[in-house]
């Protein structure tokens, strides 16, 4: 087996980690809304501050991998946030809890433009948009698995599900650093054939920039790029859609449809399973789409044409009552919205070539900004109108905005 499918292997458990850490908290929310005293707009901020920390560090935390070397930061931001994984087990009220997932969110955001600034250097272009689908799609799993894990730990005591996260956090890096290294030339018994296929980066440039006093990333050229802001402001409204179902989904489907504990469990796996299967297949659709029609086509008609139809059921599900209805409307939503998200990520790799980590990390920043004004906006407008439909359609015409942006983005300019 090629050494870079191990790599990829290493990337979809930390997926996995990655959202089980995440959704844990959503999914064992009222018992902590009940426990800690918290109200719904106390329990929106404590939603959000994470989305703030996770969104603001991105781009910080992409650019430091991108000059330091993913091998070394990987670990580190994973040790930091499994830390705060466990002490989320530990807080004992709503301030303790907003510092606790504050500080959480701000190891989390490497995870993502590592990774990708990961597949930059170990996959050839050819391969790095199903590269994204898995690592995507394990995300995904990792909160298909939260509620068969979390629930009935919950039952015994809500703490216990972020002590035994924050364990196998670190675990996970121990795999890690002794695995990975940030020249393929220097991975032991990787094969010239497999040295060939792989994109010949200057990674000794990189590694040795934190000798030079100049900054290695282009920053003006990348802030002052038309098509840079095209593809933040694209993941920011897109996020409103995502962001509902890593927060306020789980309580959404119990509160504001009525579905039971016992229903639960499955109310929220399937429409994260939607999910994985939607990031596998998009991950392969875009590659063969842009091996066909070039980069344009390839990129943005899966783009486009998955936020429009997300939009529409979204805007169904707010419209049309009952618990049945809202379940498919959702699970398919969320399942044909991240038929997208391989595209998106492969974007950050087209435009931003050596630096896909702080363009990966730009974008999600602004995805996390989006998922910050959806968490915090979500628990007033329901504390204040009594109506868990009325988010779903805001959600709904941020969609549609998100796909016209997608179709402005050309994925050929550097």
């Amino acid at each position: 087996m090629k050494k870079r499918t191990w790599i990829l292997v290493l990337l979809v458990l930390l997926g996995v980690i990655t959202f089980l850490d995440r959704i844990n908290i959503s999914v064992a929310g009222e018992s902590m809304m009940r426990d800690l005293h918290l109200s719904e707009k106390e329990w929106g901020w404590i939603m959000s501050i994470f989305t703030l920390s996770y969104g603001l560090m991105q781009l910080p935390m992409g650019a430091l991998g991108d000059k330091r070397g993913h091998r070394s930061i990987l670990s580190l931001i994973v040790l930091w946030w499994s830390a705060f994984t466990f002490f989320t087990g530990m807080a004992g009220g709503f301030v303790s809890l907003l510092v606790i997932r504050f500080l959480f969110g701000v190891g989390e955001a490497g995870a993502s433009p590592c990774s990708t600034g990961v597949v930059s250097r170990w996959f050839p272009k050819e391969e790095v948009g199903k590269a994204q689908g898995f690592i995507w799609a394990a995300s995904r799993m990792g909160g298909a698995l939260t509620p068969f894990i979390v629930i009935p730990i919950v039952a015994v005591d809500w703490r216990w599900a972020f002590y035994i996260m924050g364990i196998v956090g670190c675990l996970w890096v121990v795999l890690w650093y002794l695995f990975y290294r940030n020249d393929p030339k220097q991975m032991r018994g990787i094969t010239e054939e497999e040295l060939s296929e792989i994109p010949q980066l200057d990674v000794s440039a990189v590694e040795s920039s934190r000798q030079k006093s100049e900054d290695a990333i282009p920053w003006r050229r990348m802030f002052t790029s038309v098509q840079f802001w095209l593809l933040l402001s694209m993941y920011f409204f897109y996020a409103f859609a995502s962001w509902f179902f890593f927060t306020w989904f789980p309580i959404f489907m119990s509160k504001g449809r009525g579905f039971d504990q016992s229903e639960l469990t499955y109310a929220i796996a399937v429409p994260f399973l939607m999910s994985m299967v939607g990031n596998i297949f998009g991950g392969y659709l875009t590659d063969k789409l842009t091996a066909r029609y070039g980069l344009k086509v390839g990129r943005k008609a899966q783009g486009v044409g998955a936020l429009v139809v997300s939009a529409i059921f979204m805007f169904l599900a707010a419209f049309i009552p009952g618990k049945m209805e809202v379940f498919i409307f959702l699970s398919l939503c969320f399942g044909v919205i991240d038929l997208m998200l391989p595209s998106a990520w492969a974007l950050c790799i087209d435009i931003g070539k050596k630096y896909a980590g702080a363009v990966s990390g730009a974008m999600n920043t602004a995805g996390n900004l989006g998922g910050f004004v959806c968490a915090t906006l979500f628990g007033y407008l329901v504390s204040s109108t009594g109506d868990y439909n009325l988010p779903l359609y805001c959600i709904s015409g941020m969609l549609v905005i998100s796909a016209v942006l997608f179709m402005c983005i050309d994925p050929t300019k550097e």
